[in-house]
Order: structure tokens, then sequence, then C-alpha cells
């Protein structure tokens, strides 16, 4: 039994030095407002194809006109409500296929897509 105990204490001392905790989100910068526009960024540039994963959204709304929703395989979540100015986040994984993010009162004019790829 002891043999057994210090076999498990030597794995799991091996996993938290090696390293081998589960990477941070790959993050996301999703932006509304305050004009009529809305904008989603990763390292600085426009999001247009993403690898399937986890992602971290920080989404700046920066109207009461205005929301930012994600829609897409698996998601269909209001990130900002209309009336709410400031910043929200959320961890979420995309899947494979297109998503939409828009501006739900404005979605005619205040939309934008991305694929996700496997």
């Amino acid at each position: 039994m002891r043999a057994l105990r210090a076999t498990v204490a030597t794995a799991v001392v091996a996993l938290v030095t090696s390293g081998a905790a589960v990477a941070a989100p790959t993050p996301l910068v999703g932006t509304v407002g305050p004009g009529h526009t809305i904008d989603l960024r990763a390292g600085g540039k426009k999001v247009t194809v993403l690898k399937a994963g986890a992602y971290r959204l920080v989404v700046t709304d920066r109207s009461d006109d205005h929301d930012f929703r994600l829609v897409g395989p698996g998601v269909n979540r209001a990130v900002t409500g209309v009336e709410f100015v400031g910043r929200k986040a959320l961890v979420l994984t995309l899947r494979k296929g297109t998503y939409r993010f828009l501006c739900a009162p404005h979605a005619d004019e205040m939309r934008g897509s991305f694929r996700v790829v496997g």
C-alpha cells in the first residue's frame, strides 16, 4: 500500500511540475458601440477564422442602445444586454461551424461572422 501511495504522489508531483496543467483559454476581444459599430478581434486582428477550442471572450459595451450577442453551434448567448454599459467576460468552447456576432436591435447593420475549423 505504501508503494502505491508513493507512486501516486510521485505522479501528481510530476504532473504539477511538468506544466501539464490546463492552458488558459485564448482571449477574444469584442466591442460594441458607442456608434453603430461592433467588432471581434484576437491578438489585435479582426477575427475571420478560429480553431475549435476554448476561448475567453471579453466584451466592452460602450452604449446603452446596443448589445453583443454570439450565435453559432452550441451557443446562442447575449453577452451584454441593451441597457448594459461596461465590460463582461465569459469562457466558451467553440466548435466547428459558422458563428455570428451581432447587436440584436440593430442586426441589419451591426453584425459580423467568423468560421471555426477543426
